[in-house]
């Protein structure tokens, strides 16, 4: 489970529809899905391409730049999944949580 306000999943929702392509996956890691946060834990986030390729350049920071100047009262950290060392991918599948599935990508 996610523990994070609604209002605050709303507004994680709502810059995720305007600054990410939809085929991009969002899960949540670490404290807040593990249960051992308290109020000012951060809110740790990883994007997965459906490929497991490197987000487009650019993509990952504006992300990033959004989540900063947002009205959110916790710190979000966003990471790509394909920068991570592979090593720390088994602690982020041990407990996740998706917060957005991705969609299939559209075929031109």
């Amino acid at each position: 489970m996610l523990h994070l306000r609604p209002k605050d999943l709303a507004l994680v929702h709502d810059l995720l529809a305007r600054h990410l392509p939809a085929e991009v996956a969002v899960w949540a890691y670490g404290s807040r899905v593990n249960g051992n946060h308290h109020e000012g834990s951060d809110l740790d986030l990883v994007l997965r391409t459906s490929d497991l390729t490197a987000l487009p350049a650019g993509l990952l920071s504006n992300f990033r730049e959004a989540l900063t100047d947002s009205k959110l009262p916790i710190f979000v950290d966003a990471h790509d999944w394909a920068l991570l060392p592979e090593s720390f991918h088994p602690r982020i599948l041990y407990r996740y949580e998706v917060v957005r599935p991705g969609a299939p990508a559209v075929l031109a």
